[in-house]
């Protein structure tokens, strides 16, 4: 998640995610949204994992970790894991993997197209996102 605008770039659904997994979808997410400088992250195996690692290496990107025990180091995160929780995974009953891939999709666009947030301006993410990227440009010209 960005944590400037609150956009979900991709929920990855599967039925294991390591290092290497997730290097790779950084390196598909870089194409469409560019490289974080940052990424915050809590201490599970496939963030603290050698291929994630030379990843930010390579990447130039920092990892930085919460505190172990500590969910509020990384409390944006951990209340959008709350809402995915109740609104799409306690909600769902998923019959396959590629179900669960198709409705996880659908909560995304949904929370990033249409669910207002406060901390916007009641605005959902793709148009808050919308709206600074045309005023960086009214800025720069």
């Amino acid at each position: 998640m960005d944590l400037y605008t609150r956009e979900c770039p991709a929920i990855h659904v599967d039925s294991s995610i390591g290092g290497e997994k997730v290097a790779q979808l950084l390196d598909g997410l870089q194409k469409t949204w560019g490289k974080p400088n940052v990424i915050r992250c809590d201490n599970g195996p496939e963030f603290i994992s050698k291929a994630l690692d030379r990843w930010a290496y390579e990447n130039r990107v920092q990892m930085d970790f919460s505190r172990r025990g500590k969910p509020i180091d990384n409390a944006y995160a951990e209340s959008f894991n709350g809402k995915f929780r109740d609104e799409c995974l306690n909600f769902h009953w998923f019959m396959s993997l590629a179900d669960a891939q198709e409705k996880v999709e659908e909560w995304r666009r949904d929370y990033n197209e249409h669910r207002p947030h406060s901390a916007l301006g009641d605005l959902p993410p793709s148009e808050f996102a919308y709206r600074m990227r045309l005023s960086d440009e009214i800025t720069k010209s």
